[in-house]
């Protein structure tokens, strides 16, 4: 339970939650824990990216105040990426949540195989496998 409950900042709330459950926002924030990255070292890091939606993953991220886009005055200019303080504050919970899964990722396993096993013959349900 919260104990600042604000009804106004739901909204923002909402909206972090939905960029907290975007596997792109959650790979990107893992890459920059690091430290700074080129667009180029990111792409090639986050296994299935698109350009495009690696872009508009960073822009969000960027107007979100999580991530901070500097470009170097060089020729060709380089452009790098790096997690704000915010963003790397908003990483502990992905950290924790990617903690979680690895901790009991055996028993997600089994859980997952022994319902599928229960459910294999009931073919009117339809389920939408994660994995």
């Amino acid at each position: 339970m919260c104990d600042n409950y604000d009804p106004t900042k739901c909204q923002t709330v909402s909206e972090m939650l939905a960029r907290l459950g975007d596997k792109w926002t959650v790979l990107v924030i893992m890459m920059l824990g690091d430290g700074p990255q080129r667009f180029s070292d990111l792409k090639r890091s986050v296994v299935g990216i698109s350009q495009r939606m690696l872009t508009l993953t960073l822009r969000a991220l960027e107007r979100d105040g999580i991530v901070e886009r500097t470009v170097h005055p060089t020729v060709p200019p380089k452009v790098e990426y790096a997690l704000t303080d915010l963003g790397r504050s908003f990483g502990e919970p992905i950290r924790a949540l990617g903690g979680w899964v690895f901790t009991h990722h055996d028993r997600i396993r089994s859980a997952r195989a022994e319902f599928d096993q229960r459910n294999e013959t009931d073919s009117g349900n339809k389920l939408i496998k994660l994995g």
